[in-house]
């Protein structure tokens, strides 16, 4: 991450923002009664994963990036988890569901997490 001058450089946002669009896709397909039930829930657990990204780059610590990042991860997995509960009550097909750019943000989140607690620990 040494040469990342800006969040928006960083691939694991790039892909978080895809990954946000697609959600609101999905959110449109919702029925109407989820509007501020499932609905809100998700747009708001996808917004969070981008954002923490961010706010996790503008700190000035190692150890809070790291744990901006890792509130970001939690909050894909929350998205994962209401998108399962999506396709289990019905709301869409699993087809429209972006299963594999969610796992992509996942790895790519991961990668960073690991490469900063590699360079924590070496000094």
């Amino acid at each position: 991450m040494g040469h990342v001058r800006r969040f928006m450089d960083l691939v694991a946002w790039q892909r978080a923002m895809e990954l946000c669009r697609a959600t609101y896709q999905v959110c449109a397909g919702l029925p109407d009664t989820e509007r501020f039930g499932i609905s809100l829930q998700l747009r708001r657990a996808a917004v969070s994963v981008p954002s923490n990204i961010a706010e996790g780059f503008g700190r000035e610590s190692r150890q809070d990036l790291i744990r901006f990042f890792r509130i970001a991860r939690g909050s894909l997995y929350e998205v994962q988890t209401l998108f399962q509960l999506c396709v289990d009550l019905g709301f869409v097909q699993d087809a429209t569901i972006p299963w594999e750019l969610a796992a992509e943000t996942d790895r790519v989140l991961q990668g960073l997490i690991r490469s900063l607690l590699a360079k924590q620990d070496s000094g």
